[in-house]
C-alpha cells in the first residue's frame, strides 16, 4: 500500500481527500476537505469555506461518504475471503 490518499474527489475549487487507515479490526477512513485558491506565489489550500462553498461542500462530502461505504463493503468482502482461504 502507498502512503498517498486512497481517493480524491473534486468539485470546482473544493476537494475531498480520503485517507485509508489500517487497523486490526479493519480499515477506517478519514476525509480532509479543502478549497484551493490562487495567490501571487501559486496555488494554495485552505480549510476555510465561504458561503458559496457550503452546498458544493455538502455534495462533495456526500460523494466521499458514498465512496467510503463502497470501500468498507469491498474491504469486508476481501477480509472474509482471505480468512476463508487461510482455513
Amino acid at each position: 500500500m502507498t502512503n498517498g490518499p486512497a481517493h480524491k474527489i473534486r468539485i470546482g475549487s473544493l476537494q475531498s481527500t480520503i485517507w485509508r487507515n489500517l487497523a486490526e479490526r479493519g480499515n477506517w477512513y478519514s476525509v480532509k476537505l479543502t478549497r484551493g485558491f490562487k495567490t501571487e506565489e501559486g496555488w494554495r489550500e485552505t480549510d476555510n469555506l465561504g458561503s458559496d462553498d457550503l452546498l458544493p461542500a455538502a455534495k462533495l462530502l456526500d460523494l466521499a461518504h458514498t465512496w467510503i461505504l463502497h470501500q468498507l463493503a469491498a474491504d469486508s468482502k476481501g477480509r472474509k475471503e482471505s480468512q476463508q482461504n487461510v482455513k
